[in-house]
């Protein structure tokens, strides 16, 4: 890897750094279109029920509970970038048959369900190799800005894209933002074809059942036993599981419960998108004046109370809360993000990494169809509303797991697993194991 050029652009003005970036924010922008057009084909073209649309959500992450484990091994025995190739293709195909279908007139339920399937699998795969893919490319002096960089560039396309989906569904058919999804797949793939780094090799191929059960074993206990990535998959994983919780029925409660039209629901669904570009702009600042473990506890702890604005909202003024609890709580939940990814990144040892980061997606995304599950049993039971609040509540509440675990003690996180320093004391600014975090001028 080529070291990173110099001027204000930083990693952008890299080239195959720069193909990624482009294609991956097209393919983010499709997807924030679609997490809008999706619910709405089944709430306004089939009239589903809340739970069949939190199912709908849930089919997308239900494939992390069956082949996040193993997925990490295979991926490590594949060359990462024809892995990512292959899974946005296949998404390609699988989102354009819903439009079709619908021209057809031979929609159903079941169809809806075995796409997000498929997408499903097809996103274990690529999110995968891709959190692998990522330091083979950039090198892991500039995670932190490689990963701010797509996170931020992934939410200022879903900015427009939760905007665009409902207009798509307000003027031609919930199903046209599905084509779109389908278009960025595809420029995605054309993007990351001609990126010229080679990447890291493949490791060896597995023979046997046992050999595959001990990889996926050791990787699991690397996680489960350190207790940095350990504290940060739990969180992730509870966090998770309160997001989609009430990310599930939200589509249902704007429309249904507030009274809001399709293509202003897409507007206001924006608002989270441009506070997770808030946060990813953020990141990098905060981990320089805060430290890394300390911009994970406070961004949480500020960030997340105001998500209970989010359930006051009316078909009037009080819309404004909507925006400003989901602006807010959306900025907290990047900052995590975005540091952790690259602390993970980072302090795991790149034989394990694509073990690692298997079992903390299984761990984390595993929850997602659970949440799903729960916010559409919720809101059949006791309605939309009260859903809202007991799942933002518990979003609140994760702030627990992180407040008692060693990162309290810390301002930063260890950059490796050999080197873990005692204590809450800041190491100097110039030692080597905090370069990656404040490697350029502030």
């Amino acid at each position: 890897m080529p070291a990173r050029p110099p001027g204000r652009w930083g990693l952008l003005a890299d080239r195959d750094f720069r193909l990624l970036f482009l294609g991956e924010t097209a393919s983010k922008f499709g997807s924030s279109v679609t997490t809008v057009a999706l619910p709405l084909i089944g709430v306004v073209e089939l009239q589903v029920s809340a739970l069949t649309v939190a199912l709908l959500t849930a089919s997308v992450w239900l494939p992390w509970l069956v082949l996040g484990l193993p997925a990490g091994v295979w991926v490590g025995q594949l060359p990462r970038r024809t892995v990512m190739l292959a899974c946005n293709v296949g998404s390609a195909g699988a989102f354009a048959s819903i439009p079709l279908a619908v021209v057809l007139d031979v929609l159903t339920v079941a169809h809806l369900l075995a796409v997000g399937l498929l997408a499903g699998v097809a996103s274990v795969f690529f999110t995968t190799a891709y959190q692998v893919y990522l330091p083979e490319l950039v090198g892991p002096s500039h995670l932190v800005e490689g990963n701010a960089r797509l996170q931020g560039s992934a939410s200022a396309a879903q900015v427009a894209g939760p905007g665009v989906g409902g207009l798509l569904a307000q003027w031609l058919g919930a199903a046209a933002g599905l084509l779109v999804n389908a278009a960025t797949f595809l420029l995605a793939t054309l993007m990351l074809a001609l990126i010229r780094a080679p990447g890291q090799p493949p490791e060896p191929r597995l023979t046997t059942r046992r050999s595959l059960r001990r990889d996926v074993l050791e990787g699991l206990r690397f996680t489960l036993r350190d207790p940095y990535l350990r504290t940060l998959t739990a969180f992730g994983s509870a966090a998770n599981l309160a997001l989609i919780g009430y990310q599930s029925v939200l589509v249902l409660f704007l429309v249904r419960e507030v009274g809001v039209a399709p293509g202003l629901t897409g507007l206001l669904l924006s608002t989270g998108a441009l506070g997770g570009l808030l946060g990813a702009t953020l990141a990098r600042p905060l981990c320089t004046r805060l430290g890394t473990a300390r911009s994970i506890l406070l961004s949480h702890l500020a960030a997340s109370p105001f998500g209970l604005l989010i359930p006051m909202v009316g078909n009037d003024w009080t819309l404004v809360l909507f925006v400003v609890g989901s602006l807010l709580l959306a900025t907290g939940v990047m900052v995590c993000s975005v540091v952790s990814a690259s602390f993970r990144q980072t302090y795991t040892p790149p034989h394990l990494l694509s073990r690692v980061v298997s079992t903390t997606m299984f761990v984390n995304y595993g929850t997602i169809p659970l949440g799903a599950l729960l916010g559409g049993t919720l809101a059949s039971m006791i309605g939309l509303r009260p859903t809202m609040w007991t799942m933002i509540l518990l979003l609140v509440s994760c702030w627990a797991i992180l407040g008692a675990s060693p990162l309290r003690r810390r301002v930063d996180l260890p950059t490796s697993a050999a080197a873990q320093p005692a204590g809450p004391q800041r190491p100097h600014r110039r030692r080597a194991d905090l370069q990656p975090l404040r490697s350029r001028g502030r």
